[in-house]
């Protein structure tokens, strides 16, 4: 059975797993992006994740990447990533398959991980299927008759970057990790008494991972976040909801973890922004391939090479 490697290039961190069609395959090789030495260094990571794979046993047919960024579908190629620089118009494809003399194929992150739930996942059965992440960035992706749409490029389901007012603000600016980090830690200096306060650690980073807790003992701090948080996704899903009409919607990505409590404050206020005449909106479900729904996606793709 032809195996294969499945990259994903993030804001923060790679990862790359075997795998075929039956699933995957050992644990994946991970690592954290070298963000500081930019695109040319995390290419070398890359190739040394490669190498380790290979001395692991893989050997593999093909190779399918997920690229956290705007990706040019036709000819492989990175456009630029929002988070690390040195991939502007980065021809990955050609290069990767000159250093494995490999079939390649490039695609963006979110692209993979909506076309994983759509195929597997939380959105099987239904058509068209839209996912979006909360993760460093926010992304999106559409799947319609198990097919990731593709618009003229580099245009893809670009969902972090739709504003939320006309001053410029954007999805990605309130709801990635890292904004909604940032608003724990603003909100905090306010609030010494919060439980949510009190968890945090000394050291910035990562403040979000406190949320779920402190929403479980519904401290009103974190409560105060969610519902900040939940509205803006709404008024952003309105749109999508009037232009696409998706059958379902699929939330992944970091703050995915949040879970039940973020899945349904969004669907609680979705209502107020859809139109009547499309009420009831398409259902809000949960990621049912997790942290594992890009690399899911690119082995399902990689299958069809």
């Amino acid at each position: 059975m032809s195996e294969f490697l499945c990259i994903e290039i993030g804001g923060t961190k790679l990862q790359i797993f075997r795998g075929n069609r039956d699933g995957f395959i050992g644990a994946p090789w991970k690592a954290s992006a070298d963000r500081a030495g930019g695109g040319l260094a995390i290419s070398r990571q890359i190739l040394d994740g490669i190498a380790t794979m290979r001395s692991q046993g893989a050997k593999p047919s093909a190779i399918a990447v997920g690229f956290g960024g705007p990706v040019d579908f036709a000819r492989g190629a990175i456009v630029r990533s929002h988070q690390i620089e040195g991939w502007e118009n980065f021809p990955l494809r050609a290069w990767l398959s000159k250093e494995t003399s490999l079939p390649i194929v490039v695609e963006n992150d979110s692209n993979l991980a909506a076309y994983a739930e759509a195929v597997t996942g939380a959105g099987k059965g239904d058509d068209p299927v839209f996912y979006f992440n909360l993760g460093s960035g926010v992304g999106g992706g559409l799947v319609i008759n198990q097919k990731i749409y593709h618009g003229i490029p580099p245009g893809e389901a670009e969902f972090g970057h739709l504003l939320l007012d006309r001053s410029g603000a954007i999805v990605e600016s309130r709801c990635s990790g890292w904004a909604v980090d940032g608003r724990i830690r603003e909100l905090s200096r306010s609030n010494p008494a919060s439980l949510l306060t009190k968890s945090l650690p000394a050291n910035e980073g990562k403040e979000s991972l406190f949320l779920a807790p402190a929403l479980a003992q519904k401290d009103p701090l974190a409560v105060q976040i969610l519902h900040e948080l939940a509205d803006d996704l709404a008024f952003a899903l309105s749109h999508v909801i009037h232009l696409l009409h998706p059958a379902c919607l699929v939330l992944g990505g970091g703050l995915a973890h949040i879970g039940e409590p973020l899945r349904a404050a969004i669907d609680n206020v979705l209502p107020h922004y859809v139109m009547k005449a499309f009420h009831p909106p398409p259902p809000l479900r949960l990621t049912k391939h997790g942290e594992n729904a890009v690399p899911m996606g690119a082995l399902l793709l990689a299958s069809t090479l």
